[in-house]
This record gives C-alpha cells, structure tokens and sequence, in this order.
C-alpha cells in the first residue's frame, strides 16, 4: 500500500482503513457497507500481491458525517 499522507488523519475524525479479503466481492462488500456508516472514499481500487493470499484495498473516512443511504 502507499504511504499514508498526513492529511488522510489530519484531524480527528478521519481514518485510513487497510482492507484484506479473500475475495473482490467480500472486499466490496465490506466496503460497501462502511460507506453507508461514514463518509468514505468508496468502493476503491483492489490489488492482488504475487504470492499473497487475497486481495487488499485503502479506504478513506471520516466518521464524524453520516455515509450514503443504502439501496432501497
């Protein structure tokens, strides 16, 4: 993963979420569901690394504002 940047935590509030998953869709899933909790970067990039189990994803949030509506 890059280096998290001192803006992604400049204050409190804001989180950065190193996400590992089995597979792209539990990964999208969970974040998914943590963008309906808080604000978020949203269903972002997935990355495999050669020789390591899974797949690993960075999301951005802030937990102080709400997040989107979940689908009706």
């Amino acid at each position: 993963m890059d280096r998290i940047d001192d803006v992604h935590v400049s204050e409190p509030g804001l989180v950065v979420l190193d996400i590992t998953a089995r597979d792209e869709e539990t990964a999208e899933a969970v974040m998914s569901r943590l963008d309906e909790l808080w604000a978020t970067s949203g269903v972002g990039l997935m990355r495999r690394v050669a020789g390591v189990p899974g797949v690993r994803a960075r999301l951005y949030a802030d937990i102080r504002r709400p997040g989107s509506p979940g689908p009706v």
